[in-house]
């Protein structure tokens, strides 16, 4: 072999060794970036696999300590866990014993209970599910039911989950409620037709005594001295009071009476109709500065209602020139109402003693105390609420609510 080629072969051979070298090199490099990324992972999956028990462990607990009933179930019904609350409320031990859903359903719930499975099935879930189930020692209980469909990896549904609150003193309650509300119902009903009964058994001695007084007077006509004619008047006038307080009376018993009377009422023909029948002395004005609203309610109602505000305030003004100015403005859910008048106004501290049962500031034969206390009682029918702001010789704005429906 020449020189020359052995030369050749010398330098192709340290190239190779280079090249193995720089090879060996990046091997090893990699394998360490290969070693340093196996430690990382292996420190981020225990890292993962820690907080995985963390979290089983606070799942578990929070099946566990739930408030409600916690139920998984197979797609046939057959329950495969519950919590201790469950198992309290159904009085089944699934550890001991199996237990399907149907075991559970209250018979005349069964259509109900079956269409809101298959609702279950079909959507995925079904909300605020109602009704009653009989439990291990047979007693019947009110629950509601919020469930939804347990699917795998796949999204194939494999099982369903649900909370079971038991809702049974809540239903006991409200039926407690509804026998109070319809007894109290048929007792307003009772009083209100004894007190028109007694209205009218109290009105008709009154007018007795009051037919007398005429056949009397009628029958001594120049006989009587002025005295002897000024009592009879006196007689006439307490009749007239008398049979005035009985009406009030009456009107104040039904006032705040719901008759279930609902219809369309025109406020500005309310304001009209009252404006007809009502006595408006010529120096009072009676103004509406807005249209009024036309709301749902009893007409009758409210005529009584504005027809008291109007009769105080033309009542009580003492001025040459009386105003009464009624306005409304309309808020997001009612509407608020003014009446103001510039008569003698009311000192703050009978502020709140003007809206009870007879009581007025000022003794007038043509005053019962009773408006007012009508009044108020039409306004928390419609759950509203009364206010007031006055100043002595001034006048009074009323101020009232009615909620829209």
């Amino acid at each position: 072999m020449s020189f020359k080629k052995i030369e050749i072969l010398e330098r192709t051979l340290e190239r190779e060794r280079k090249a193995r070298k720089a090879a060996e090199k990046i091997l090893e490099e990699k394998s360490l970036e290969l070693y340093n990324t196996s430690i990382t992972l292996k420190k981020v999956n225990q890292q993962l696999e820690n907080l995985l028990n963390e979290k089983t462990i606070q799942l578990q607990g929070v099946f566990e300590n739930i408030n409600d009933a916690y139920v998984v179930m197979d797609l046939f019904g057959n329950v495969l866990r519950m919590n201790d609350v469950a198992e309290t409320l159904f009085g089944y031990d699934i550890g001991k014993e199996s237990l399907n859903v149907t075991d559970l359903i209250y018979p005349e719930d069964y259509s109900y209970a079956m269409s809101s499975y298959k609702k279950l099935k079909e959507k995925g879930s079904f909300l605020d599910y109602t009704a009653r189930i009989i439990t291990k020692n047979n007693s019947v209980r009110w629950v509601q039911i919020n469930s939804s469909i347990i699917y795998n990896k796949n999204k194939t549904p494999i099982g369903a989950q649900g909370v079971v609150r038991d809702i049974t003193e809540i239903k006991i309650l409200e039926e407690q409620k509804e026998t109070i509300l319809k007894e109290l119902k048929n007792s307003n009903q009772e009083l209100q037709e004894y007190a028109h009964i007694v209205s009218h058994d109290l009105k008709s001695p009154l007018r007795s005594i009051n037919a007398l007084i005429s056949w009397i007077k009628s029958d001594n006509e120049g006989k009587l001295d002025d005295i002897t004619l000024q009592n009879f008047d006196l007689i006439d006038t307490t009749l007239e009071t008398m049979e005035k307080l009985i009406s009030n009376i009456l009107e104040y018993s039904s006032a705040g009476a719901d008759t279930q009377k609902k219809e369309e009422v025109d406020l500005n023909k309310v304001l009209q109709n009252l404006k007809k029948v009502l006595f408006i002395p010529e120096n009072i004005k009676i103004s509406v500065l807005t249209p009024l609203p036309t709301i749902q309610g009893d007409f009758t109602k409210f005529q009584q209602l504005f027809q008291n505000f109007i009769s105080n305030a033309i009542k009580f003004c003492d001025k040459e020139n009386g105003i009464v100015e009624i306005d409304c403005r309309e808020e997001s859910k009612f509407y608020q109402f003014s009446i103001k008048d510039n008569g003698i106004g009311i000192e703050q501290k009978y502020h709140d003693k003007i809206f009870e049962v007879f009581h007025s500031l000022q003794k007038r034969e043509d005053s019962s105390g009773i408006g007012l206390s009508i009044v108020k009682k039409i306004i928390d029918l419609y759950e509203g609420e009364i206010w007031l702001e006055s100043q002595l010789n001034k006048g009074t704005t009323f101020y009232f609510t009615i909620k829209k429906n």
